[in-house]
């Protein structure tokens, strides 16, 4: 029961799409499955790191990031519009990208990167946690192992469905379609991080 609650818990959080899933569905367009898969599974692992701190209760942990959220969330929102501009900028190809070796890395490191920008993201599951009856602190440590490898499973579920059906219409995307799929994809993480940024900004002025 633990593992399937994970699961439920990771599937659940991962599915609301936000920057994450911008990015997986367009590297999914321009790089092909591979890409947008490792996009997802990058975002998997820090949902992972995540959830093993809330598993085993480590409040310290929770309290130092929160404390310094705002840093924190200073970096994620400008590396959210380094990547909403470069998306702007890019041209698509005019062959199938191969997304290999350091391109899958890029990829997975690049999601891993942002999604751990985001404190606020432990908290969601230490609230989540208490709401299924687990609270902060697996019971043991088996328990904590299954909960997050069922956090892990269910976050990487979803990004598998998502860039498997992305995936199955990418021939319908030519090179125009492509064009405007970059720039509405650099548009959308623009806005996501502009609006981190003043967020923090606003917040701070009053």
């Amino acid at each position: 029961m633990t593992l399937g609650r994970g699961a439920v818990l990771g599937f659940s959080i991962a599915a609301p799409v936000g920057p994450i899933g911008v990015l997986c569905i367009r590297r999914t367009l321009a790089d092909g499955r591979a890409a947008g898969l490792a996009t997802g599974l990058g975002a998997a692992a820090a949902d992972g790191l995540y959830g093993a701190v809330a598993a085993l209760g480590l409040t310290w942990v929770t309290s130092l990031l929160v404390g310094q959220q705002t840093w924190i969330r200073v970096i994620g929102g400008g590396f959210l519009l380094f990547l909403g501009l470069r998306t702007l900028r890019a041209r698509p190809s005019d062959r199938e990208a191969q997304a290999k070796g350091r391109g899958l890395g890029g990829a997975f490191f690049s999601t891993f990167a942002l999604t751990l920008t985001n404190p606020m993201t432990i908290l969601s599951f230490v609230a989540v946690f208490a709401g299924l009856g687990l609270a902060a602190g697996a019971s043991s440590s088996l328990g904590a192992v299954l909960l997050v490898s069922g956090v892990i499973a269910g976050s990487a579920a979803w990004w598998l469905v998502l860039s498997s059906i992305v995936h199955a219409v990418r021939g319908r995307f030519d090179e125009r379609a492509m064009t405007w799929v970059n720039r509405f994809s650099g548009a959308v993480l623009v806005g996501f991080g502009a609006a981190a940024l003043w967020g923090l900004f606003a917040g701070g002025a009053r």
